[in-house]
């Protein structure tokens, strides 16, 4: 999986984001935190996140989501997916 993939999906994210309109503001500075948390992993010469941890962070936001807000739900789980074979 290469990281361009990866900037796909989290563009993806930001434009469901952009779109989520019942987002509390808790939801999206928690996702928004996330993402940049993400991001500034992808970023060269950055350390590697412990293998696991962003898998398991990004699941259980993707659960949270999954009632209210399927499509960032949906994305966030491509996310997790993505990274697992990237490695991350």
């Amino acid at each position: 999986m290469s990281q361009s993939e990866l900037r796909d999906l989290l563009s993806q994210l930001h434009a469901r984001l952009g779109t989520a309109r019942s987002l509390d503001a808790d939801e999206r500075r928690l996702l928004t935190t996330v993402l940049a948390d993400i991001e500034n992993a992808l970023a060269p010469g950055a350390p590697a996140p412990a293998a696991g941890d962003t898998q398991e962070g990004l699941e259980s936001l993707a659960v949270k989501f999954e009632a209210d807000h399927p499509a960032v739900a949906e994305t966030l789980r491509r996310l997790v997916d993505t990274l697992g074979k990237a490695g991350i």
